[in-house]
Order: C-alpha cells, then structure tokens, then sequence
C-alpha cells in the first residue's frame, strides 16, 4: 500500500492537510495513467471525456452544456472541441436561431475511436476498493465539496 509522506518525502501538519495533498497527488497520478492509456489514440484526457460526454447525451448539445458536465473544468474546451473537429471526431453545428450558439455531437468516427478505447486498466486499480470503501470514499469527497 502507498504512503504519500514517504512516495514524496515529506512530513504534514496534520491529517487534514495530508488528505488534500494526497487527493491532488491521487488525482494527478490517474490522470499519467489516463494519459498513457490514451496516448495510442492521439487524444487527452479532456478530449477522451468531451467524447464521452457527447456520446451519452446521444444527440447535439451546445457547447456551454459540454463544459458544464467536464470532469476537468477547462477554460480552453472550445480549443479541445477544434482539435477534435480537426480530427473530425466532432461535428459543429451552429444555432440557426442564434448565431453565437455553438452546437456539438459526436461523429461516427468519433463513436467508433471511443469503442476502441479500453480504459478497463483503472479496474486494476479501482479494484483496491470494495464498493463498500468506495461509498465511503465517495461520500467524504462529495461532503469536501
């Protein structure tokens, strides 16, 4: 089992503080994982995570309802959305009632990368947990925030 004091080397004031340094540790060694995980597929975390979103919302949605449902909050999500249109992943669509709506959806080049994408090597680690601890686990984070 990891210890973050000694995988950093460090001492902390207290456990409060070692809690939130081992979230923010937590969470960016998954994120090395995901990014290695991805790598083969020339796309990010973020851009794995605007697929996912637009797959299972099944149908166009405005760019603003892609950012609000991101997991990683991110100011240059239009920027990711062109990198995935490029790739033509992505499809745009703009508001015919509005000019400055942005409308999104998946491609079925998109749909078929996301099937090809097996992310089931988190289970190693996922699979630490029991669904028990991971109640727990989810209910102290969600009471965090």
């Amino acid at each position: 089992m990891g210890d973050l004091g000694k995988e950093i080397n460090s001492k902390f004031p207290n456990e409060k503080v070692k809690a939130m340094l081992n979230i923010k540790y937590t969470a960016g060694w998954l994120d090395q994982i995901g990014n290695e995980l991805l790598k083969p597929y020339n796309i990010s975390e973020q851009q794995y995570n605007i697929l996912r979103i637009l797959r299972g919302a099944g149908k166009e949605i405005s760019v603003t309802e892609v950012r609000e449902r991101m997991i990683q909050k991110s100011p240059n999500a239009t920027r990711l959305m062109d990198k995935l249109c490029d790739k033509k992943l992505i499809e745009r669509i703009r508001c015919e009632n509005d000019r400055r709506v942005v409308y999104v959806k998946i491609s079925k080049k998109g749909l078929e990368l996301i099937k090809k994408i097996n992310m089931s090597d988190f289970d190693m680690y996922l699979n630490r947990l029991t669904e028990s601890e991971a109640k727990i686990l989810n209910d102290l984070l969600d009471k965090i925030r």
